[in-house]
């Protein structure tokens, strides 16, 4: 009799559960659709999908139903960021750490990461490299073991033998090796694929390539370019066969034209890029991912003795400095514009400031809004899921206690999260 009594019980509590909406009360919302701001709405939830979008404050219908009250905030959808480095966050430790971490220990530090992350109003991240730790961590965040945004991650980027991505650059020559595939790096067409076909086979959503050199490597040069069009095809080919887009870290001219004529679909960085390079990215319809915070942070950073390496230090003054002008010429251009930060290069948590940045080069506040939103859902896949606060779309939500159009900075002060219907946050 007790057994069917708690049965019952519990078949109640389940239903209650169930039947119950999050009815959101906002200020304001951003509709990022429509590039506008609406006031006075009712924003309805139930599990973790949006299920109606209203003018004025609704009254609940059940008892049951929760109030979130957000009448004095502006409300917009779960931010998007598509380039993090989720596992680590550099510092002067960095190349000691390489050798001396387990990943065990990357991952207990991935955690922390991805926590912050969440909390500061970023719900979806796509990460591009790291040793694969990204993977798991990637995994236990959907099957909600710990929190952290949604995570599409590359695994382990790829690189050629010396190249900005080459796991044994910096090392002794005991322990150079001779990395392959497997490892990430890549030397022929074949490579290539193998390199593609052992990501996917890792986990991996997606694929980074480092088509030319880059600043934080312990290598010579920062902009030469370390892939043939041939090996980019290959890899690009290759990718899009099991279902997985392809972002390539560029900062060299030549590298990126060579990634984009071989279809990768994100520049990253994109720092000494040409007008004709401009051009090429539009007829090829690809997108740039500024990453300025991180420009503006290894240029400071470089200033300080011993933080990077001796090698590191004059691309870094070189590279830093260039980033956010080539953004800005780009933007006017029409180059399309993909939000991202390479946070882990900088502290977690900071991706806000890019927002200003980015207007600070000519970029209108919607706009660079709706690139962390609508923008890259769809380069995600996910454009009738995320990036918009609209009926039958996942329930990211978050809140700022002022108008961003107003005040840009006001991104990097986010007081209010909910990703798939749970509330991470409420200042």
């Amino acid at each position: 009799m007790k057994k069917i009594f708690f049965l019952a019980l519990f078949l109640t509590m389940s239903m209650t559960i169930f039947a119950q909406n999050t009815y959101i009360f906002c200020g304001k919302l951003i509709d990022t659709e429509k590039g506008n701001i609406k006031e006075e709405q009712t924003v309805i939830v139930k599990g973790n999908k949006i299920v109606e979008v209203l003018k004025g404050y609704v009254n609940p219908e059940n008892s049951d139903d929760v109030i979130i009250d957000l009448k004095d905030k502006v409300v917009m959808p779960g931010l998007i960021d598509m380039h993090v480095h989720i596992e680590s966050e550099h510092s002067p430790k960095s190349r000691l750490e390489k050798y001396i971490l387990n990943d065990a220990d990357r991952a207990y530090n991935s955690v922390k990461f991805a926590e912050t992350t969440l909390l500061n109003g970023f719900t979806t991240v796509r990460d591009l490299g790291g040793t694969g730790v990204n993977i798991s961590l990637a995994k236990a965040i959907k099957a909600g073991k710990i929190t952290g945004p949604r995570v599409f991650t590359a695994g382990k980027s790829l690189a050629t033998t010396g190249g900005h991505a080459d796991p044994t650059n910096g090392s002794s020559r005991k322990l150079l090796g001779n990395p392959g595939p497997k490892e990430g790096v890549v030397n022929s067409v074949e490579d290539a694929k193998k390199a593609v076909r052992q990501r996917y086979k890792n986990g991996a959503d997606c694929i980074k390539i480092t088509a030319t050199g880059g600043v934080l490597s312990v290598a010579k040069s920062g902009d030469n370019p370390q892939f043939t069009i041939e090996e980019v095809k290959a890899i690009c080919e290759t990718a899009k066969d099991y279902g997985m887009h392809v972002a390539a870290h560029a900062h060299g001219d030549e590298g990126m034209q060579r990634a984009i004529i071989g279809g990768v679909k994100t520049i990253e960085h994109g720092t000494y890029m040409s007008d004709e390079t401009m051009e090429l990215m539009k007829k090829h319809d690809a997108y740039l991912v500024p990453t300025i915070t991180a420009g503006k942070e290894v240029e400071e950073k470089a200033k300080v003795k011993g933080f990077y390496p001796e090698i590191v230090v004059p691309k870094a003054l070189a590279v830093g400095p260039q980033i956010q002008g080539t953004f800005g010429r780009a933007y006017k251009k029409g180059v399309k514009i993909a939000f991202g930060t390479d946070a882990g290069v900088f502290k977690h948590g900071k991706n806000g400031k890019e927002f200003g940045y980015m207007v600070e080069a000519g970029m209108p506040v919607v706009e660079t809004i709706q690139s962390a939103t609508i923008t890259n859902a769809a380069l995600l896949g996910m454009k009738n899921e995320l990036g918009q606060i609209k009926k039958g779309f996942l329930a990211d939500i978050i809140a700022v206690e002022e108008d961003p159009t107003q005040n840009i900075h006001i991104m990097e002060k986010v007081v209010f999260v909910m990703k798939n219907g749970e509330v991470f946050r409420k200042d």
